[in-house]
């Protein structure tokens, strides 16, 4: 496919997009395919050592637009490793700098309330759901999903780690992570931006403070529930020497052993509903990189006017002539050819500041434009997945405090029935 052809190129020469309704209306990836991550597979590297061991993620990809042309084959299936889509990501974050780019789902466990690690099948299967989701995501962008090293993520085998880090990204990453790694103290720093950044902290803390919350009384509720497979016990035990209590007493311990097995599937469902929260936790931290992408242009710019303003004072310094302590010393001045040449030279060096000046003020605008759709995008889109997950999450605990009402009424109707 010529590049003349490319939907990419097509897509990169559209007008520029001024509102969210303008961002939706966009078409995208995910309009023409279907993405899933249909399983998981452990590996190893060549030895039985557990650490040698590693997880790659079977992508699935289907077309179910005909006379869609961007994808090599109608259906492709591709291993990656979660080291892969690390690359992916960190290559739309350097490139789309002005996007609040999906996150990843987390490397290792945070705010995990019993003892597991990256190796439990139930860690990689959340991780499986939270990759394809990431995937979607990006599919789902209008500026992301047609980006090459996208599309080549989905469906080429051989060669694309080696063709991702030929884009030349890594350099773009590691000289963003410079700037970004030194403390910005702008003049006057941006009231929008401020306020985008600040909430990012704020929403970012408060996520934190919620989950680790819910990690402890999951743990404690657990294990509350799990205690009742005691009563269970007991009863069972207990009825062995009752003749008239007997079915009674062995039916209220079947009820405890219900309440104490309840739990595995609520707290299975509670953790895939933290992961929707997680991912609005690492969301925060990428619209605050948005925000420091922002700053790092915004002193660029900065610098642009002071290093003119002393250009200028070098240039009035030099017309005047001389005004070194060993002039005003001793009361020499320069020849006025030389003078001449000085200030011309200036000249040059200030037309070349005041171009300078009009770049980093154009890709401030750019940046801010296409920057406040994004923000706006992403308000959006975390209003409706948030409410819908704490919703979620409530008529969770709803249904599982119901169930557990339903075992103990059965309980006590056990109890009451006995002769």
């Amino acid at each position: 496919m010529t590049e003349e052809n490319s939907p990419i190129r097509k897509l990169q020469s559209t007008k520029e997009i001024k509102s969210v309704d303008e961002f939706q209306s966009q078409d995208t990836l995910i309009k023409h395919v279907d993405i899933t991550i249909v399983e998981s597979e452990k590996r190893a590297n060549g030895t039985l050592h557990m650490r040698d061991h590693y997880t790659v993620y079977l992508i699935d990809v289907k077309v179910t637009d005909p006379d869609f042309r961007l994808v090599q084959t109608k259906i492709s299936s591709i291993w990656r490793r979660y080291t892969e889509f690390e690359q992916i990501h960190d290559y739309l974050q350097v490139t789309y700098s002005h996007v609040v780019i999906p996150p990843l789902p987390e490397k290792r466990i945070l705010y995990g309330w019993r003892k597991c690690d990256t190796t439990d099948p139930e860690f990689i299967e959340r991780r499986r759901a939270g990759l394809e989701n990431f995937l979607l995501r990006v599919a789902s962008h209008p500026r992301l999903c047609f980006d090459d090293q996208f599309v080549s993520f989905l469906q080429q085998e051989h060669g694309w780690r080696e063709t991702i880090t030929d884009s030349g990204y890594l350099l773009q990453a590691e000289n963003k992570l410079k700037s970004l790694s030194v403390s910005i103290r702008l003049k006057k720093p941006d009231p929008e931006i401020e306020s985008v950044k600040n909430y990012g902290k704020q929403l970012e803390s408060n996520l934190g403070n919620f989950l680790y919350t819910r990690s402890k009384i999951i743990e404690k509720n657990y294990a509350l529930c799990k205690l009742h497979a005691n009563y269970g016990k007991l009863f069972s035990e207990w009825s062995v020497i009752e003749k008239e209590l007997g079915d009674g007493l062995q039916k209220a311990g079947h009820y405890f052993d219900s309440i104490a097995d309840s739990i595995d599937s609520i707290a299975e469902d509670e953790e895939q509903l933290a992961d929707q929260l997680k991912e609005y936790l690492f969301y925060a931290a990428a619209l605050q990189h948005l925000c420091a992408n922002h700053e790092t242009l915004q002193r660029a710019l900065e610098n642009a006017n002071d290093a003119l303003s002393n250009r200028i004072a070098e240039r009035n310094r030099a017309a005047a002539g001389k005004s070194g302590i060993m002039s005003r010393l001793f009361g020499t001045t320069e020849p006025d050819i030389v003078r001449d040449q000085s200030t011309r030279a200036l000249d040059t060096k200030i037309l070349a500041d005041r171009l300078a000046i009009e770049r980093a003020r154009e890709d401030l605008e750019e940046f801010a434009k296409k920057a406040s759709v994004e923000i706006e995008y992403f308000q959006k889109q975390k209003d409706k997945d948030l409410h819908e997950s704490l919703v979620s999450l409530i008529a969770l605990q709803v249904k599982a405090a119901k169930k557990n009402l339903q075992a103990w009424t059965q309980i006590k109707e056990c109890l009451q029935n006995m002769p």
